[in-house]
């Protein structure tokens, strides 16, 4: 083969090279916050021990008392601007003092964990705001609570898939470096919990949870 044809070939691999997509990156979170449920219809029925009941919740996320409100995610970014990934939230819910005096239950809650898992898309703006990265995301997944209602001789404690769930965020990353990055985030989750309760009945909630996030990321 020629000189010409060799210095041509490098060239065209060369232009090939720099007009090729950035390698696609995977992404590693973790995060907490403070997250806090507005008030929820509550409908429990068919059971043997508790009565059938309509009432209305009131909630308290007490996300720093264990275990914690937090969050960890894996995302795989096939180009800068698209990603997809798995979000595990371990979001929170207490019934309030008023709840359980009207009530009379011992304890209602899902306190170790209204988990919210989702398969996400996010759409990120890279470097938008000097080296700010705002970024949207929202997904569909599963509820799969701990739900926890005592009430005399009947005591349901225990992990429960309990309907469909919807999650969606809004935030901006921030690099510390090559491969690592902090972001904040206001995030939102929408679940329809269906539970059986131990002594044969059903309890129904739609729950909206509402956080402010704080993270940290490792790309690789």
């Amino acid at each position: 083969m020629s000189r010409k044809a060799l210095r041509l070939g490098s060239c065209v691999a060369a232009i090939t090279m720099s007009c090729s997509p950035a390698v696609a990156e995977f992404e590693f979170s973790i995060y907490g916050g403070i997250q806090s449920s507005p008030h929820s219809p509550v409908t429990i029925s068919g059971d043997s021990t508790i009565a059938d009941q309509d009432f209305t919740a009131g909630w308290e996320g007490q996300s720093f008392e264990p275990p914690p409100y937090y969050g960890i995610r894996a995302t795989w970014w096939p180009s800068e601007s698209f990603g997809i990934g798995v979000d595990v939230n371990h979001a929170k819910v207490y019934a309030d003092g008023e709840t359980i005096d009207e009530t009379g239950f011992e304890r209602f809650e899902f306190s170790d964990g209204l988990n919210i898992v989702t398969l996400n898309a996010y759409r990120s703006w890279g470097r938008a705001i000097g080296n700010i990265s705002p970024y949207l995301g929202g997904g569909i997944g599963v509820s799969v609570p701990h739900v926890e209602l005592t009430e005399g001789d009947s005591e349901t404690s225990g992990y429960q898939l309990t309907g469909p769930a919807v999650a969606w965020m809004a935030g901006a990353t921030f690099p510390l470096g090559d491969q690592w990055e902090i972001f904040g985030e206001y995030k939102g989750t929408f679940s329809m919990n269906s539970a059986e309760l131990d002594t044969g009945g059903t309890l129904e909630t739609d729950i909206v949870t509402n956080s402010i996030n704080l993270g940290v990321s490792f790309n690789f």
